[in-house]
């Protein structure tokens, strides 16, 4: 049985890059919407989705704006998902967020990204029929937590960005043996558009803390926590992980710290003329062969403020490494494929799923 092609989902900072994007070869899209009369009313420090930056392209500001997308997904059909993904709100917040939703699925906006479990819940005891999606940065995901959310109607499970392969797999079986028997049927034959739904990070920003245990905040006024410079080390007399390629080039040049911000690369990895490097803050390329087996459905391009050039070129790497794979017949097979045409030259090597290292 031939496996359904996993689709990609981009961020989008702006209106202006919906198009682009879509003829790059995204499948789908999500984006933040922060009303100016939230911003005005909460600032920083309450943030509707955890992305409070005006000085460049993260999230759409207004409502003619979205408008404006609202059109563009009726022309090309590409949809936008919203998200609202603060781990928390205050209770005078709920009926607000409510309204913004109400209002956004008027235009037709009808999927929303979500963290704040309270949130899903009171959207359906107010019976805003909405698609959700549970947010990556929902703490853990496990097969208990996938039972209890379900009860709320979930479209899809976003999982975070540390759970591994086997992790997602054996959620994934469990899910699909739960949707056979609620089907009634010996064999799975719900329509595709009622089985829940399975994403996973596959580029840029992998990040050193978890979402749902991270109180930093993302605005204009300070440095991201997850940008700021930080040391490896051993905590203890056990075993450390390797670190990667770039934790080892930057331990010769005896730097004190290690970051990821890609000023300078070792002569054996390649960068184009303009500076890009595909997977350069998180890279998940080569386990797509097991993310497939796994059972995913949905690849997230995380990217929302970087630069839509390198943003467009990883759309289009990541949709090039898709046809790879639809042509590979083992995952050894796929990655020597990858490694040829898209990293002859080498890789970050700074890899989301860690475990894959044994086939390279």
């Amino acid at each position: 049985m031939r496996k359904m092609r996993m689709k990609i989902t981009a961020g989008l900072g702006s209106v202006e890059e919906y198009e682009r994007f879509v003829r790059a070869g995204a499948d789908e899209f999500f984006s933040g919407y922060v009303p100016y009369e939230w911003a005005k009313k909460y600032g920083t420090v309450m943030p509707l989705n955890r992305r409070e930056v005006l000085a460049y392209n993260v999230q759409i500001g207004s409502f003619s704006e979205m408008e404006i997308l609202s059109a563009m997904v009726k022309e090309y059909g590409r949809p936008v998902h919203l998200t609202f993904n603060s781990l928390y709100y205050i209770p005078e917040q709920y009926p607000e967020i409510a309204e913004i939703i109400k209002r956004c699925m008027e235009i037709g906006f009808h999927s929303y990204i979500i963290a704040d479990p309270a949130l899903i819940l009171y959207l359906r005891q107010n019976n805003i029929d909405c698609e959700i999606h549970l947010s990556g940065e929902t703490a853990e995901v496990n097969r208990g937590m996938v039972d209890f959310f379900q009860k709320l109607k979930l479209k899809r499970v976003i999982f975070h960005r540390k759970n591994t392969i086997k992790d997602m797999q054996s959620i994934i079986a469990y899910q699909r043996i739960t949707e056979t028997e609620q089907s009634g049927h010996v064999q799975n034959v719900m329509p595709e558009q009622s089985r829940v739904e399975f994403e996973a990070f596959i580029l840029n920003e992998l990040c050193q803390f978890t979402g749902a245990f991270c109180n930093s905040l993302h605005c204009d006024e300070m440095g991201y926590l997850c940008r700021v410079p930080y040391r490896l080390g051993a905590m203890s007399t056990r075993k450390v992980q390797e670190s990667t390629k770039f934790d080892k080039w930057k331990q010769e040049k005896n730097q004190e710290t290690i970051d990821f911000t890609g000023e300078e690369l070792p002569e054996s990895i390649s960068q184009d003329t303009n500076g890009y490097l595909c997977g350069e803050t998180g890279c998940g390329l080569c386990a797509l062969y097991q993310l497939q087996e796994a059972g995913i459905t949905h690849l997230k391009l995380v990217g929302r403020g970087n630069y839509t050039d390198f943003m467009e070129k990883d759309i289009r790497n990541l949709r090039r490494a898709l046809s790879i794979l639809e042509v590979s017949d083992s995952n050894v097979i796929y990655w020597q494929n990858l490694k040829e045409e898209l990293f002859p030259y080498g890789c970050s090597e700074n890899c989301y799923y860690k475990e894959n290292f044994k086939y390279k």
